[in-house]
Formats: structure tokens, sequence, C-alpha cells
């Protein structure tokens, strides 16, 4: 017979268990009356309400009265997250180092691009984080309760601590940046790598909501990285490192496409390229998007052309090793998706296993140039919507 400790912690264990799935749903669905949460969950009535007050006497969820519009019957309260429990998410790149405030519903609160004219270092990125929180605390989060940060490195990271083992294109080598953040901030941080964060956010909320089976490539101003979610589960790796797209070396059929002998694929589709055909040095993802688009010169078109002919092997293999049943383009890749996007299906088509891309969708990021900052928050509220009862989780508001 089990002893009275035991029947608690285990009475214990589910009832956070239970928290987790209200918060959770809360947190992806966005606002829900109780008669919904009941039928999700397949609790009972009184253990929703039960649980739904508790949410909220721990700041992390409001109720509201239901919309008179939609009333049917007996009246639900609507249980939506907090909008002051927030995170800071971070994304340095070798340009700018982009910073965000983001609530538990994923919206973006406040964003700044911090534009830097060398190679940020992680005691730099620390500092520009704290001092981007130091100046949101006196206006846009005045009141708020900032759960954490999460940062977006383009590198290798290692999942179990942190520690950013190479991230080339910042020239970090295992830089102990998310120490480094924590002690400027006094939050708890988490690292992971950017492109496996845009393909969670892009899972979650974004076009790869609800599928199950799927290959995301971002591409940014440090190259070309992945994420893999296979069975519905973000695929991480032995040690984090999977995903490197960017590092395999392409198979380009005509030698007039090569531009870096023995390249790796992001030396060749590369966000560097397309700038310079456009004659700028630095440009953030809308205005380059836009620039390629107003463009006439030739060079422009015979440029986006090659680059995406190159794209297109690199996702026929990833078709014919993983057959997901999508494929999603972030960054300067959306952009050269778009650009002319049954020519990238048909070559796509014509290098894959006929078999393995049947009913595959190639789509664009729906969550745009806030797919890795979003991502990033995700890691940030991991352990909050894990177990919302932790102690370190739920200090008061503050001011």
């Amino acid at each position: 017979m089990a002893s009275v400790v035991d029947r608690l912690g285990t009475f214990d264990g589910v009832h956070r268990r239970n928290l987790s799935k209200l918060l959770a749903l809360a947190h992806l669905e966005g606002p829900l009356s109780r008669a919904r949460l009941t039928s999700e969950t397949g609790l009972n009535r009184s253990t929703v309400a039960a649980l739904a007050t508790e949410l909220v006497d721990l700041g992390l969820v409001e109720e509201r009265a239901p919309d008179p519009t939609k009333r049917v019957g007996r009246p639900s309260p609507v249980v939506a997250v907090h909008p002051g429990v927030q995170v800071i998410a971070v994304n340095p790149e070798v340009d700018a180092v982009t910073v965000a405030a983001v609530g538990l519903n994923a919206r973006i609160v406040v964003r700044e691009r911090l534009e830097v004219d060398h190679l940020v270092t992680p005691d730099e990125t620390a500092e520009l984080v704290a001092g981007a929180i130091a100046r949101w605390r006196r206006a846009e989060l005045a009141g708020v309760r900032l759960i954490g940060v999460g940062l977006a490195v383009p590198g290798q990271v290692r999942h179990s601590d942190g520690l950013v083992r190479w991230a080339p294109h910042l020239e970090w080598t295992d830089a102990p940046v998310r120490a480094l953040v924590e002690a400027a901030t006094g939050l708890p941080t988490q690292v992971a790598n950017d492109a496996t964060l845009g393909a969670r956010a892009e899972h979650l909320f974004g076009a790869g909501r609800g599928v199950d089976d799927l290959v995301y490539l971002n591409g940014g101003a440090s190259g070309i990285g992945g994420g893999l979610v296979v069975e519905g589960r973000l695929v991480g790796g032995a040690r984090g490192y999977a995903g490197e797209f960017g590092q395999n070396r392409p198979g380009i059929s005509s030698a007039g496409d090569r531009r870096a002998p023995d390249g790796v694929l992001e030396d060749e589709v590369s966000r560097a390229r397309l700038l310079e055909v456009v004659g700028r040095a630095s440009a953030d993802e809308p205005t380059l998007a836009g620039l390629l688009a107003a463009s006439e010169d030739p060079a422009v078109a015979d440029e986006l052309a090659r680059q995406q002919r190159i794209l297109a092997t690199a996702l026929g293999n990833a078709i014919n090793v993983l057959n997901p049943s999508l494929i999603v383009l972030g960054g300067f890749l959306a952009t050269l998706a778009e650009w002319n996007p049954d020519a990238l299906d048909a070559a796509v088509a014509a290098q894959a296993l006929p078999v393995a891309a049947e009913g595959l969708e190639i789509r664009v990021a729906e969550l745009g140039e806030n797919r890795l900052l979003i991502g990033a928050a995700e890691l940030a509220f991991a352990d909050l919507l894990a177990d919302p009862l932790a102690e370190q989780l739920v200090d008061p508001l503050v001011g």
C-alpha cells in the first residue's frame, strides 16, 4: 500500500500537470471558454474552474466575461493568458542584435533592432540585452513580470547547458553567452540554435501549425540553418546540433552556377550575395525583399534564379531523406521562393523521388521576421509552461 507521502506526491504531480495543460492550451490556442477547456482536457467542469482560478491567483491567466454575441445556454467565462507575463527574446547576428519582449500569447510587445558595425561579442550581447531591458522597464514594460530570456543564436548550441560551441559567422567558439546574459540581467536564460527555434515557432504558431512532419530552413545574415519536426516532435539530435543544412555541399549541375569552389550551401545560396547584387551592404529582411522585388536589373533576376536552382537541389535531397509533408522557408529563402514559386516547385519535383514528394507543400514562414524571436520566447517560457507552480516562476509583478 502506498504511503501518505507517495499519495500526496502523486496527487501533486497530477495537479501540476493539469495546471500545465490549461496554461498550455491558453498559450497555444488563445482565449478559451471554460467549457472548451473542459472538452479539450477531459477534466470535469469543477476541476477546470478550480484550476483556472488557481492560474488567475498565480497571475498567469485572467478570466473575462463571455462574448454575449456567442452565448448559447449557460455562459462560460473565458480564460486568456495574462498580458503582464512576458519574456525577452534575442537574436544576435553579424549585422545587428534584435531584442524583443514577447507575451505568453506569442505577441511581440516591443522590438528593437540594434545595428552593429562589427562582430558582436558574447559580452556585448549581454550588455545590449540588459540595456534594452532597463530602457523598457521605464516605459513599455513597466509593471510587467519578466520570466526569463531566450536566445536564438546562429550556430551550434549544446542543448545540455546552452554553450555555444561554434557560431562561425559571429566567430564565437565555446561561448558562455547564457551565463553572461543571466549575470547581466538577473533573469534565467536559455540558448538554442536560431533555425531550430524558427522551426519550433512555425510549427506551433505559423505555416507548420498542425503538421507533424516538416523541414524548416532559415536564411539569415549568418547563413542557412534548419530545423526538423518528425511525428510532431522537434528533432535536436544527440547533442542539439541537428539541422545544419547550410553546411552541406550542394550538387550544382551547371558549372556556371558555382561561385565558391568547394563551398557549402550557404556559400552559394547567400543573403550577402543578394545584398551585393542590389548594391547594399546591409538591410533587414523586409527591406531586402522589397529591393529585390522592385529591381528591374537583369543581374538581380539572374542571381535569384541561380540561387533558386541550387536551393531546389538541397530541398530535393531533404525530401528524399526525410519524406516530410511540408517544407517551410524563412528569411531570404522565403524571398527566393516567392520570386518564382512555380519554377522552384518544378525544380524540386524534378530532383525528388516522386513517391517521397507526393502531397508535399512548400510554404514561406508565416511569422515573418518575428519567427526567431517567437521561437526564442518559447524556449524561455518552456519551464513555466511545464510547471506553473515552480517556485522561481511565481514572483509578483515587478514594477
